[in-house]
């Protein structure tokens, strides 16, 4: 706030992403990746880096190429099950990537035409169950994923073709309720069974939550103690490794959105940053309403609140947020509205619509959490 910044910033705590990432790696039965997706800053990937996750689940060349630099050496599993010719090529010959995901024969024929039968390469099949509509905030299960009955001859196919071969999935963002993991793990079992073959390695995908105003997440220990437990019980005694690449379950309390007011009209509130920009997510998902406070002056703002309207600074309807926000009654022109919970899909999600963006990221020791 000395800085007094008249664009909006995102606020970075080392200290917080550290601290969330160690119970990660402590306590969960398995490896632990980052989806590079959810929070691709170069701080953020340093430091998990630095924090030993060595593998990190990108879905693009661009996230291969920000991880490569930022994180040199680190295994790259190319999980983005649609991939161009050149992408697959690209991946493999210039970037070493030996993991790629499929959900149909049509992606695992590519891959062969590109990089042949090399016995080093695992394809990760992508399974996907009907979707029940209480597992999660956001559906991953309409675009990706193979259904159930077909993933046994995907499985067959991939290794036919000289392959390594495993099953993955991904429940959905911002998942509530440990039984869809165990759901998902019995069909991978049974995909095995079918297929007769003994898979090694299961990737249990995302969706570990984070907390916000309305929504109180289990704690990630609960999620790893019934994935464990699951594991074990369904297929008795050969179990294979786990892995699992969470992205918003790490990062969404390691960085804050701080706005500056623009203009307060009545109950109406003009910010230099919007659903074009950082709070894109909460247009999204407006369950997942994030806490705020306000400063003024270098000092909180406290005071007596009221509910205000919310706009961003686009000369676009669209951007205002889906919900009313309390704010202090005496809010004013150049304070600043913080805005926590912010470190999944902020920065990952913001344009340069009407000339705004350019978001600074400055590393701060705290940040408005839950």
């Amino acid at each position: 706030l000395a800085l007094e910044p008249d664009a909006p910033l995102f606020l970075f705590s080392e200290k917080a992403l550290i601290a969330r990432t160690k119970r990660y790696l402590k306590h969960f039965p398995g490896d632990v990746s980052y989806a590079v997706k959810c929070n691709p800053t170069e701080p953020v990937l340093k430091a998990l880096g630095a924090l030993d996750v060595k593998t990190f689940d990108v879905a693009s060349i661009q996230e291969i190429e920000l991880v490569s630099a930022a994180v040199p050496g680190a295994t790259l599993h190319y999980h983005n099950p649609v991939k161009s010719r050149r992408e697959i090529d690209k991946a493999n010959k210039q970037f070493g990537c030996r993991r790629f995901a499929v959900d149909c024969v049509e992606e695992i024929d590519k891959l062969h035409a590109v990089i042949g039968g090399d016995p080093e390469v695992e394809l990760a099949v992508r399974f996907v169950l009907p979707r029940d509509r209480s597992w999660s905030s956001h559906d991953f299960s309409t675009k990706f994923g193979a259904p159930e009955h077909e993933c046994a001859g995907l499985l067959q196919h991939a290794q036919s073709l000289g392959y390594k071969v495993l099953l993955t999935f991904h429940p959905g963002s911002q998942v509530h309720d440990t039984s869809v993991y165990v759901r998902h793990i019995e069909a991978a079992a049974r995909i095995a069974e079918a297929a007769q073959i003994k898979i090694t390695r299961l990737n249990v995908g995302g969706g570990f939550p984070a907390n916000y105003l309305l929504q109180t997440a289990p704690e990630p220990e609960a999620f790893f103690t019934a994935i464990d437990e699951s594991v074990k019980k369904t297929f008795d005694g050969a179990a294979p490794k786990l892995e699992c690449e969470p992205g918003r379950g790490l990062v969404a309390d390691c960085m804050s959105l701080l706005t500056r007011v623009k203009l307060v009209a009545a109950e109406d509130v003009f910010l230099n940053d919007g659903v074009y920009g950082g709070l894109l997510e909460f247009l999204q998902m407006p369950e997942l309403r994030p806490p705020t406070r306000v400063w003024r002056g270098g000092k909180r703002l406290i005071s007596p609140s009221k509910s205000y309207k919310v706009f961003g600074p686009t000369c676009d309807p669209i951007d205002e947020l889906p919900h009313r926000i309390d704010l202090p009654e005496d809010l004013r022109d150049e304070d600043y509205v913080e805005f926590g919970q912010a470190g999944a899909y902020g920065y990952a999600c913001m344009t340069n619509f009407n000339g705004y963006g350019g978001h600074r990221i400055i590393a701060v020791d705290e940040v408005l959490s839950l």
